[in-house]
């Protein structure tokens, strides 16, 4: 299991305060310095049902520097994909990927956390 954060994201802290509270171990990836690849951000798509906008953070510097608020419906998956998979700072953190699971969660909402990981 692997979450991708940022040290500075008071969110990050909570899911991995949240994780370490319930005993579960994950490797924690500096998501800006590591950004999660293409297919680990295809299937964290597939459990948004498809929903690309999902995966951005909506709200940070970045995404607003590169207006893809207006940029991102016009964008092929691929691209957009291929974007977040280069752009750390575009992902909607954290993001929490267990391959051999079949789970893949977009921010923290403890309660899917614990559906999902309970």
């Amino acid at each position: 299991m692997k979450v991708y954060a940022y040290q500075g994201c008071s969110t990050c802290r909570q899911a991995l305060t949240w994780l370490k509270s319930h005993g579960i171990e994950a490797e924690v990836l500096p998501i800006r310095e590591t950004p999660p690849s293409v297919n680990e951000l295809r299937a964290a798509l597939k459990a948004r049902d498809g929903d690309i906008r999902a995966l951005f953070n909506t709200s940070g510097l970045d995404y607003r520097a590169m207006d893809l608020k207006s940029k991102l419906p016009a964008m092929s998956v691929d691209d957009a994909l291929t974007l977040l998979s280069t752009h750390g700072n575009l992902v909607k953190r954290p993001l929490l990927v267990d391959a051999k699971a079949g789970i893949h969660l977009v921010g923290f909402q403890e309660a899917e956390w614990a559906k999902a990981l309970g």
